[in-house]
């Protein structure tokens, strides 16, 4: 399940369908495995989600994995999966995970770490897996040069999961680089704003796809939204041209004009890949 309230945001927690909230509807009422509804945990809590926060239990890999140092991780902390990274390793199969949602480090065991991946259409997204299970697999940093256009990844609250056009400024340390965003600007809007941000989360901008037909439900797509560019799903068509779009980062939904959307695209092992 992926909960609703906002300080849970990026997290899943095991539970059980109780029923459908009412006929040919797309909610349900489910039940949490190990979340209560009162303070003196007798009562398991229950809520109505719609169905886009559902999902089985995601499948164990099919080989061990190797875990290290800026892998993307699904944590089991405070009786759910949280979405983070790890950001160093310890003695004893040990490693420190950074868990977005909480803002803070801590330390696991490689139990309690498993792989990140997607239900979708019904089935498990393999691109995680196949990234972290294929051993001609390299996780080389790219090299960016001065003045060179990009979009880059924030971890900030607020604008997590969102990707804004960015300008590389100049090299700044070890996979490292000084960037000047394009349309986020410092807060005394006197002019751009500049960071330092690690080269993970940098990428070259994605390249132009013409959309002849319609997008469809289920499509993944880039929506311009707050100055960046969000990854969300179509969750419903609407008349001229309009859709509803799903960010199930957030487990909201907005609508937007086709203008204002693009077809998802990755930026896998060096090139450009449509989910």
């Amino acid at each position: 399940i992926r909960p609703r309230d906002v300080w849970f945001r990026g997290s899943w927690y095991a539970g059980t369908v109780v029923r459908r909230e009412a006929k040919n509807t797309n909610r349900y009422v489910v039940e949490y495995d190990q979340l209560y509804a009162d303070e003196s945990g007798e009562k398991l809590l229950q809520e109505t989600l719609d169905w886009v926060q559902l999902r089985p239990p995601p499948p164990p890999p099919e080989k061990k994995v190797q875990f290290k140092f800026e892998d993307e991780v699904e944590a089991f902390y405070s009786d759910g999966w949280w979405e983070g990274a790890i950001i160093a390793e310890h003695s004893g199969g040990k490693f420190a995970v950074f868990l977005r949602g909480f803002d803070e480090q801590i330390v696991l065991e490689e139990k309690d770490l498993r792989l990140p991946v997607q239900w979708v259409q019904g089935k498990w997204e393999p691109r995680f897996e196949e990234m972290w299970l294929n051993s001609n697999f390299s996780k080389e940093v790219m090299k960016f040069t001065q003045g060179m256009q990009v979009e880059v990844l924030t971890d900030e609250d607020g604008l997590k999961g969102a990707w804004f056009a960015a300008t590389i400024i100049e090299p700044s340390g070890e996979d490292k680089y000084l960037i000047e965003y394009l349309s986020l600007r410092n807060d005394d809007d006197t002019e751009f704003l500049r960071e330092v941000i690690r080269a993970c989360n940098i990428r070259p901008c994605p390249p132009e796809i013409i959309v002849v037909d319609a997008f469809k439900v289920w499509d993944a797509v880039d929506a311009y939204y707050n100055e960046g560019w969000w990854v969300g799903v179509i969750a419903k068509v609407l008349i001229n041209s309009n859709y509803e779009v799903n960010f199930i980062e957030y487990d909201e939904k907005t609508t937007f004009n086709q203008a204002d959307l693009r077809p998802h695209q990755d930026w896998l092992n060096g090139k450009w890949v449509v989910p």
